[in-house]
């Protein structure tokens, strides 16, 4: 046996040959074609975004090849947004390593979305370009979709342009998008599939629009009803029928005329091309209700009809659907008080009218309803000679009067000057209120301009003839001061209900303290007027006596005395001697 303890091992043996068929290439010839190899592949670092080609698909795996010594394996449910991936495609992938410990390439199609998503959104923003995204769940007003690998938000409102109530039925669902809004400070992407269902139409509308014609007869839907019309579907546009449209009669309310999803012919009244809007007619298929108006109709026939709108002008009567008639105010009631239509008719009304005129060319008829009872301004003398007593209840007042209804449409005025013999009234309504019934006198009528002068305090005879007896000059009468005016003159109550007036001079007491509202005094009469109705009095007279008139004393010899008069309370010790000089001028003046 040999010894083993000496033998050396060969410099040049080739370990890796070990169990591998001999190539006969020498070392450094081996390096070479080894390099030669390297150089067929990609060079490719980690960490890298690159483009590779599916070369297999399973249940499970789909198997891509970037160019690499060998292919990469990546997950099928990074691919679930595209379920049309098939073997041949371009994706693009991230290089998570290219030899694990095992030695096997490791790709990821989703890291490689991410990466790139944020430029593709912002790109996908700014053309509008259609992409493709996955619905991943449903949360709180809308749906979770992934797009190039981010996480977007559908609003349910933009789901479709109809209102979507079940968002479970797109779930797990791969739909096409259009990026509506991005927040890139808070990493935010809202996208919309409604947006593409509304170019869609509004290219269909476009298409439609444009073969449009007024007069053009077409079939549609009902699609929606609202108060004020009917919106109907002409396959793929929407025109509008509106209320005053649907029928040549009034009508309150579209249902009334049209149901849901109800199919019917409509005529294009007028449409607008760039604004895509249409406007229908239903009513105008139909013959106009004037046409088919009774020929033998004319001015003073009675009509029948029904009360459809009422407003204070007036009442509009329909005679037969589609036609009506006017009655304004003024011709519902003889009465010249104006008032409105309210007061006389209601919606839903049957009512009797005459045709006052009737224009079949403008479509027009006016109508009135006072016509129906005789005119009660007809005979007015007979029925109210002057002089005759009556009720009447007051209506309504104005500065210089009251006016009163005697009876439905016969209105007369009371002057304010002859409501009362004795009082002064300043407005009518310190005399009575509306609506109170009133007795008069009739002291003149105007038939042709329907107008009647009345009186009240015709009706009793003048006191002022008996005033004259009883407030006789110089009289005197208890009084009390009613009012004071900005002058000092005041308004005096005098017996028998009658007033007088004192100036401020003449209310000068004897204690020389002011008079009050509502004092009692004693009053003289210095002036009567049964014209005017007027009485003067003074309080001062009542205590002072009249001055003496004697028209030889000189103005200042008057004026003197009247002084001295007024002011005897504030005579003092040096005003003696004034007042002898005065007594000796006036005796000198005796004398001559």
């Amino acid at each position: 046996m040999r010894d083993l303890k000496n033998v050396q091992p060969l410099a040049d043996f080739d370990w890796d040959a070990i169990g591998n068929e001999q190539t006969g290439y020498a070392a450094e010839e081996k390096e070479k074609l080894s390099e030669a190899y390297d150089k067929t592949f990609n060079q490719i670092g980690d960490q890298q975004v690159v483009e590779g080609v599916v070369v297999a698909k399973d249940s499970r795996e789909v198997i891509v090849n970037i160019g690499f010594k060998s292919d990469g394996v990546i997950p099928l449910n990074e691919f679930r947004y595209n379920p049309d991936l098939k073997v041949g495609d371009k994706v693009e992938v991230f290089v998570v390593q290219k030899e694990d410990a095992g030695g096997q390439l490791k790709l990821s199609h989703r890291d490689a979305r991410i990466l790139k998503s944020w430029d593709r959104v912002n790109q996908a923003y700014e053309s509008q370009e259609i992409i493709n995204g996955y619905v991943k769940s449903r949360t709180k007003g809308g749906l979770i979709v992934d797009v190039f690998g981010i996480e977007a938000f559908l609003p349910g409102s933009q789901i479709d342009v109809k209102p979507i109530r079940d968002y479970d039925q797109f779930v797990d669902k791969v739909m096409e998008f259009k990026v509506v809004k991005i927040n890139n400070e808070y990493k935010n992407v809202v996208v919309s599939h409604k947006a593409l269902i509304e170019d869609e139409i509004e290219a269909q509308k476009a298409e439609i629009i444009a073969k449009l014609e007024k007069g053009q007869v077409l079939e549609g839907t009902v699609k929606n009803i609202t108060s004020y019309g009917a919106f109907i579907d002409l396959g793929g546009v929407d025109g509008l029928i509106h209320i005053t449209d649907l029928s040549w009669g009034r009508i309150q309310h579209p249902e009334e005329v049209v149901q849901l999803d109800q199919k019917i012919k409509v005529v294009i009244l007028e449409f607008d091309e760039s604004m895509k809007r249409i406007a229908l007619g239903l009513k105008q298929l139909t013959p106009h209700p004037w046409d088919s108006l009774d020929s033998n109709l004319k001015v003073g026939d009675k009509v029948k009809g029904k009360v459809v709108v009422v407003a204070d002008y007036g009442a509009f009567v329909e005679i037969i659907p589609g036609v009506e008639g006017l009655i304004h105010v003024t011709e519902m009631s003889w009465s010249q008080h104006l008032r409105t239509a309210h007061d006389f008719l209601k919606i839903g009304d049957e009512v009797e009218a005459v045709i006052l005129t009737l224009d079949r060319e403008e479509r027009k008829m006016s109508l009135g309803i006072k016509q129906l009872i005789p005119d009660p301004w007809t005979n007015i003398a007979e029925k109210y000679p002057v002089g005759s007593k009556h009720t009447a209840v007051v209506r309504n007042f104005t500065n210089f009067g009251i006016f009163v209804e005697l009876e439905e449409g016969v209105d007369g005025l009371i002057h304010i000057s002859d409501l009362s013999w004795s009082k002064k009234i300043k407005h009518p309504a310190e005399f009575t209120k509306v609506g109170e019934k009133m007795e008069v006198i009739v002291l003149e009528v105007d038939a042709e301009n329907r107008r009647l002068s009345l009186g009240h305090k015709q009706l009793e005879e003048n006191p002022w003839d008996v005033f004259e007896s009883i407030f006789t000059l110089n009289s005197v009468h208890e009084g009390t001061i009613m009012t004071i005016n900005d002058k000092g003159g005041a308004v005096i109550a005098l017996p028998y209900g009658v007033e007088g007036f004192a100036p401020k001079s003449h209310l000068i007491k004897e204690d020389k303290t002011p008079v009050k509202v509502d004092e009692k005094l004693n009053f003289k009469v210095i002036e009567f007027s049964k014209e005017n109705k007027k009485i003067v009095v003074s309080h001062t007279r009542t205590w002072q006596p009249e001055e003496p008139k004697d028209e030889k004393k000189g103005n200042n010899e008057a004026a003197t005395v009247k002084k001295i008069n007024e002011g005897l309370e504030k005579t003092t010790l040096g005003d003696i001697d004034i007042l002898a000089s005065l007594k000796e001028e006036m005796d000198k003046n005796e004398n001559k």
